[in-house]
């Protein structure tokens, strides 16, 4: 048995049983219910919201407002095809952005010198997350949910305590703002439309992680241990090293959005955050990653958060209630969850 026989997103089909078109191919793709959902809602509000919703600034509000949602779907979808998920990506993120500011304010040090310590912490979460989990073999819903617990508190608590407010201390006027917020919170004009340069750092992570994917031996241990570990194991797998190397990978996001978040608007509250962990995991789900592992591409969390974007900016140019907002999050899911399900028994029924 081979480490590609037990990959189940891309085993080979057997000869004399190759698919009959490209088409055919394209049927079995974990995207699909992703790409079916985000054509109907794109066209739904193209027609409601017209002329607004097509105009290109509205496209690119729209594409900021995915690439926030998107770039910790990258590590999330990551996590989910290795068998795993993260309770705690929502308060991290904001954890990240106050260790850097906080650091940087305490020290009156230059602010890439908190940038980097928030690095070190948000891949320090990560490992310790991973750790725990492969050591104590505890459900990963128990080690995050603790780490989202500890993480919300501290963030709240470490912030009083060295501010007296629930808010990060401001570090604009401070050595490196200027340069830090060009990297993280800069407008790059593309053909006179001015796009955020998350929407840049999301695509570039998108396709980062479909190479690991696709194209390394590392994409196959992924695949693998999310679809059976102990099997993985067996023909010489590193699942430990697997599962710890993708919640730093989730971490790593984690420092990304954090320091979008700080340099964009300055000040960062503490208790913001959480839930929004769960509009991660349901990107990457919309986006064909089940939660059993093993199965699913980044490409598919690309579009869950793509599909999040359109819904929160749509509603809004169509002058719709917000609370329709949440509505919309649930039919996409659902919708894309039974397509997903069906994509995969037609994949392994080709296989």
């Amino acid at each position: 048995m081979s480490e590609m026989s037990i990959r189940n997103h891309r085993t080979p089909v057997p000869k004399g049983r190759q698919p009959r078109s490209r088409f055919a191919a394209l049927l079995r793709r974990p995207e699909l219910g992703a790409v079916v959902g985000a054509v109907v809602l794109f066209a739904l509000f193209a027609v409601v919201a017209n002329p607004v919703f097509t105009q290109p600034s509205s496209i690119a509000t729209v594409l900021y407002g995915a690439s926030t949602y998107g770039i910790m779907a990258v590590g999330v979808s990551l996590l989910m095809i290795g068998g795993e998920f993260d309770l705690s990506t929502g308060v991290a993120v904001i954890s990240s952005a106050l260790v850097a500011s906080m650091f940087a304010w305490s020290l009156s040090a230059n602010v890439w010198v908190g940038v980097l310590v928030a690095l070190v912490f948000s891949l320090a979460i990560g490992f310790v997350n991973g750790l725990l989990l492969v050591k104590t073999k505890l459900p990963s819903f128990i080690v995050t949910l603790a780490t989202f617990l500890m993480l919300a508190g501290l963030n709240l608590a470490i912030t009083r305590a060295v501010t007296g407010g629930v808010a990060s201390p401001k570090i604009d006027d401070m050595d490196g703002f200027a340069s830090a917020r060009a990297v993280f919170a800069s407008s790059v004009p593309v053909f006179g439309i001015e796009l955020n340069i998350t929407v840049f750092v999301w695509i570039a992570l998108v396709a980062v992680a479909t190479w690991i994917l696709m194209r390394t031996r590392v994409g196959n241990w992924i695949f693998a241990v999310g679809g059976d570990a102990a099997a993985a194991r067996a023909v010489g797998v590193p699942v430990v090293q697997t599962k710890i190397g993708l919640y730093m990978g989730v971490g790593f996001c984690a420092w990304i959005a954090g320091m979008h978040l700080l340099f964009n608007y300055r000040v960062v509250q503490s208790g913001e955050g959480v839930g929004n962990e769960f509009l991660y995991i349901i990107a990457a789900v919309i986006g064909g990653c089940l939660l059993t592992g093993g199965y699913g591409s980044a490409i598919g969390g690309a579009i869950g958060a793509f599909i999040f974007g359109m819904a929160n900016r749509g509603i809004v140019y169509a002058q719709w209630n917000p609370d329709w907002f949440q509505f919309f999050l649930g039919l996409m899911l659902l919708v894309a969850t039974v397509i997903n399900v069906v994509v995969k028994r037609r994949a392994e029924r080709a296989q």
